[in-house]
């Protein structure tokens, strides 16, 4: 495996145009868990099929809050499933979801602040239920917040209001990375920010996860889509498919040599 840039004191690969860090579950807990809570506020995004097909379409802004996240993860068994036919690598693997789960049972307190961006009354009434939070805080901006500066600076000045060692952001992509920069950039954050998409429905039994089966053999956009295939069709075969040639690119691109040793993960 070819190591590019650290991030920080963290190996990183480049993965298809994404700097991911070579870390698993547990040692993304631990790297998250580690920093001191009055560290300035930074943020972690967990790289999918979608994420990626996004980036290679030109998303500016949402590359420079890519770019500027603290440690990327791997949360696609596609693309370690690409990486390990394609190029014969082992990509390791953290999901948003697993992280998030980790986090809870093995790190997170019932006395720890928590600060949501994202859900509602009932997220936050299971979520204590389930593990006794006694610090949590949660702010639901409106559908669309995004586009309005005003609702995005509200979002910032409640974290900044409510400052928290995990501050998850469940806004979904790209909403939750580029506010994630903007709280970064307001330079006033302490904290992590987690930028893990529907993982706190999961943790709390909101929304119905793949079955582990279904997850080891990268078929978890298969059981989503046969529970919406309406809601889901879009994100699987227009926003994730693309990945596959994405991938081949990069293999072709090392087959012909240019250069570079032949894997897709490189400097």
């Amino acid at each position: 495996m070819t190591p590019a840039a650290p991030t920080g004191d963290i190996p990183a690969d480049m993965v298809f145009g994404v700097r991911i860090a070579r870390l698993d579950v547990a040692g993304a807990a631990e790297a998250i868990a580690g920093r001191a809570p009055e560290a300035p506020f930074a943020y972690v995004v967990t790289p999918n099929a979608q994420h990626v097909v996004r980036l290679h379409r030109g998303d500016a802004p949402f590359r420079v809050a890519y770019d500027a996240a603290w440690l990327r993860l791997c949360d696609s068994q596609i693309m370690r499933l690409l990486v390990r036919l394609l190029f014969g690598r082992h990509l390791p693997s953290a999901p948003g979801s697993d992280l998030t789960a980790h986090l809870f049972a093995h790190l997170i307190g019932p006395d720890d602040p928590i600060t949501v961006i994202g859900g509602n009354d009932e997220l936050v009434r299971r979520l204590r239920a389930r593990f006794g939070l006694t610090r949590l805080a949660l702010h639901e901006p409106p559908m669309g917040f995004s586009a309005d500066p005003v609702e995005v600076e509200r979002c910032v000045r409640f974290v900044l209001d409510h400052p928290a060692r995990y501050v998850f952001l469940a806004v979904g992509a790209p909403q939750s990375e580029c506010l994630a920069l903007a709280i970064r950039d307001s330079g006033r954050a302490t904290g992590v920010g987690l930028c893990v998409g529907s993982s706190l429905l999961f943790v709390t039994g909101m929304v119905e996860r793949a079955p582990p089966l279904f997850r080891r053999l990268a078929l978890e956009w298969l059981f989503r889509l046969a529970l919406n295939p309406r809601g889901h069709a879009r994100r699987v075969f227009v926003d994730s498919m693309p990945l596959i040639g994405i991938a081949l690119s990069s293999w072709w691109a090392d087959r012909l040599g240019r250069g570079r040793p032949k894997t897709a993960l490189r400097p």
